[in-house]
């Protein structure tokens, strides 16, 4: 029974499949080749931050940048539970979060500066 169901599917389905394939226009023109990227480009370093650990009294900092703009540190002090110092806008609002995921941070872009 599975097998007549089967050969019943697959003899409606290819048609249908033939079809399709069948669509593509005839007057497609093949797309330009891709220009390599430009030579001074670093593609390499672009996603990863800017670590410095800093270490004073006995509790280490970890400041984490991105294009020479600080955005987050790492707090761990001498006895407790390290946390975090997120970056919320652009004027220096920080916000704390303990945990290893991000807090929620809603969006502030700037369109226009004057």
């Amino acid at each position: 029974m599975r097998r007549i169901r089967l050969l019943l599917i697959l003899t409606f389905m290819l048609p249908m499949m033939a079809a399709a394939a069948d669509r593509t226009p005839p007057n497609l023109e093949p797309l330009p080749d891709v220009p390599p990227p430009p030579v001074g480009l670093d593609i390499e370093g672009v996603d990863e931050p800017e670590v410095t650990i800093i270490k004073k009294e006995g509790e280490t900092v970890e400041e984490y940048r991105i294009n020479g703009e600080l955005y987050m540190m790492k707090i761990t002090p001498s006895h407790g539970v390290p946390y975090y110092l997120q970056k919320e806008d652009k004027d220096g609002g920080w916000s704390r979060f303990d945990g290893p995921e991000a807090p929620l941070i809603i969006p502030k872009w700037v369109i226009f500066r004057f």
